[in-house]
């Protein structure tokens, strides 16, 4: 099983390069199940679920789980809380998103907020000038203070109420969808991260792997990767894939 998050570690500069997605299929096609691990929105993995050669999506860093059934044509969604709780939890990150907008001049909340349904993204460097670390950090510090849980991805940083992240959820993707047991056999399994909000999977799984952006975080992060890629973003994942495929034995 080969999980990857998207931003920087499949994407690069922004936009989805056709080696990383050719990357995708080819671990598919040889019989190795494939998963996203995102902090991006519900939206976007209702799409990739639907579209993508992967068996589901973890979005919004562990707020919930799409998987589609393409014989039954039939989506899978699971969530990490219940429909009344997601409400009243969306109303506490309002209170928090215009507190940060308040007190932090050029922080914006993400264009994809819109699509999305158990957190809340505020953006440092995606669509505006970024944003100097003090204040990044601020903005964590800010959900922090209120209760919520943040993490600091490579240009958002998320926050949301709860105690689950992508660990808890990719648990989910496992047991209740791939019928995979990750406690027993989370060294059949590989990650692939760049930021601080992978830690949680990169302190998990043995064969955690990074791209080679993931030096800018070294020194912000206490879980690393076991293995570092030579290249970044999409091309750095096709060269992992590539690897995990010239391992296998032939027929």
């Amino acid at each position: 099983t080969v999980l990857a998050e998207i931003d920087d570690p499949l994407t690069t500069s922004g936009q989805l390069p056709a080696c990383a997605y050719s990357a995708l299929e080819h671990l598919q096609n040889a019989g190795i199940r494939t998963g996203v691990i995102t902090g991006r929105p519900a939206g976007w993995c209702d799409m990739i679920a639907r579209f993508w050669p992967v068996s589901g999506v973890v979005g919004e860093n562990g707020g919930l789980c799409f998987a589609y059934d393409r014989r039954q044509r039939r989506m899978q969604r699971i969530y990490a809380a219940g429909h009344e709780e997601r409400i009243r939890q969306a109303r506490l990150l309002v209170r928090i998103r215009d507190r940060i907008l308040a007190e932090i001049p050029g922080a914006q909340v993400s264009a994809d907020q819109t699509y999305r349904e158990t957190d809340l993204a505020i953006d440092y460097c995606e669509d505006v000038p970024p944003l100097a670390e003090r204040e990044v950090r601020h903005i964590r510090e800010i959900f922090f203070e209120n209760g919520a849980q943040a993490v600091i991805s490579s240009i958002h940083v998320n926050g949301w109420f709860g105690a689950h992240d992508k660990l808890t959820m990719t648990h989910r993707l496992a047991t209740e969808v791939l019928d995979v047991n990750l406690d027993r056999e989370h060294h059949g399994v590989l990650f692939c991260g760049d930021s601080p909000n992978d830690e949680p999977m990169f302190a998990h799984f043995p064969n955690a792997c990074g791209v080679a952006n993931v030096a800018r975080f070294q020194d912000a992060m206490d879980s690393k990767p076991a293995w570092v890629a030579r290249r970044e973003g999409g091309q750095g994942f096709a060269e992992i894939a590539h690897r995990i495929l010239a391992a296998r034995p032939s027929a």
